[in-house]
């Protein structure tokens, strides 16, 4: 091999390990924070109550999914995102605009960390179904979301995946339309809303993401 070859191989191989670094830098999963303070989480989940409920069984109406049962990393995650306007970036998104406001009253990540340790204590029933749609074609199409989000919806972190089964269907339903509509995914930061963006994008109609969300429903948690 001549000198110069030698030196674009490396050159080569130098570019990929730096890409590399760069990717696992940007999708790895926030593992760890400040331990929190579920007490003080109490004061502050007062202002959560009227849209997620007081013992975070969510709230149809006010448009605030289930927060009982979340993994605290996927809370967190959230919590920042609408904090940093990774989330809620277009005013069309207006449940998403409220969930913004609220996340700035938490002023800094112990403000974060001890919220998500109170909804960690707190329990509620799962929910009852509500969106018609057809189960049976619902699970053929969840086979490509099982890759992340596990086969029984219970969510991967090692995958950045959040946890399905539990959560209520309608609020599955916009989320999805949110991802097909460039609502969601595509702000700044919002790494891993952007892989979820052409994922939503696979469900080609209503019927069909009314079809996954009725299959997700039957997921037990």
């Amino acid at each position: 091999m001549s000198s110069r070859n030698t030196v674009t191989l490396h050159r080569g191989r130098f570019a990929t390990a730096v890409l590399m670094t760069t990717v696992v830098a940007t999708f790895a999963p926030r593992l760890a924070h400040s331990a929190g303070d579920p007490e003080k989480g109490r004061v502050l989940y007062a202002v959560c109550v009227a849209c997620h409920g007081a013992n975070g069984e969510g709230n149809k109406d006010m448009g605030g999914p289930r927060l009982a049962g979340r993994a605290d990393w996927e809370l967190v995650r959230q919590i920042e995102n609408f904090k940093s306007g990774a989330r809620a970036y277009d005013p069309k998104d207006t449940f998403g605009a409220q969930m913004k406001a609220i996340a700035a009253t938490l002023a800094n990540g112990q403000a974060v960390d001890d919220v998500v340790a109170y909804i960690g204590t707190l329990k509620a029933p799962k929910p009852a179904a509500t969106v018609t749609g057809n189960a049976a074609a619902g699970a053929t199409a969840y086979a490509i979301c099982g890759a992340c989000h596990g086969p029984a919806g219970e969510g991967m972190q090692a995958q950045n995946a959040p946890k399905l089964a539990g959560q209520h269907d309608w609020y599955l339903v916009r989320q999805l339309q949110n991802f097909k509509t460039r609502l969601r995914g595509t702000g700044p930061g919002d790494a891993f809303g952007t892989l979820m963006a052409p994922m939503a994008l696979t469900l080609i109609d209503d019927a069909a993401v009314a079809n996954v969300a009725a299959y997700i429903a039957t997921l037990k948690e």
